[in-house]
């Protein structure tokens, strides 16, 4: 691996909080890891989006599980895929918008206000737009 596979760039020189906010930060990376393994499982939850938080999350406090997380065989590629180029693959596309289009049903069906109808498609729109935006694949593959 070349060195910015090994390290992203983003975390290096950042201090880490100590105590009692190490520890939550490392529960955030540990919890956001099992959901972000199991959404790469399951159809509609997305692994990718929990896993970028997981690894955020890990810059904040350990840089042991960082490194593991960000060279892990399975879940390095998308994130540094991500964390280099900003892509998502297309596969995680449909699944992010397809999610955020069972989320808004269900907004509907529960018989949520105007406003907040409004607000979360807006919302969940534009997160969409991002979304499919982003690049499939790094530049020159």
């Amino acid at each position: 691996m070349t060195p910015k596979e090994k390290s992203p760039s983003k975390s290096s020189g950042r201090t880490r909080p100590s105590g009692h906010g190490q520890l939550l930060w490392l529960a955030l990376g540990w919890v956001c890891v099992v959901i972000g393994a199991v959404g790469l499982i399951l159809p509609l939850l997305p692994g990718v989006p929990f896993l970028i938080v997981a690894l955020w999350a890990f810059s904040k406090s350990s840089e042991r599980f960082h490194t593991w997380l960000y060279t892990h065989e399975i879940y390095g590629p998308p994130l540094r895929a991500w964390d280099q180029h900003g892509v998502i693959s297309p596969p995680a596309k449909f699944a992010a918008a397809l999610g955020m289009a069972v989320a808004l049903a269900v907004l509907i069906a529960s018989g949520a206000s105007p406003i907040v109808l409004a607000i979360a498609t807006t919302i969940l729109a534009g997160s969409a737009v991002y979304v499919i935006s982003r690049p499939n694949r790094p530049p020159n593959s």
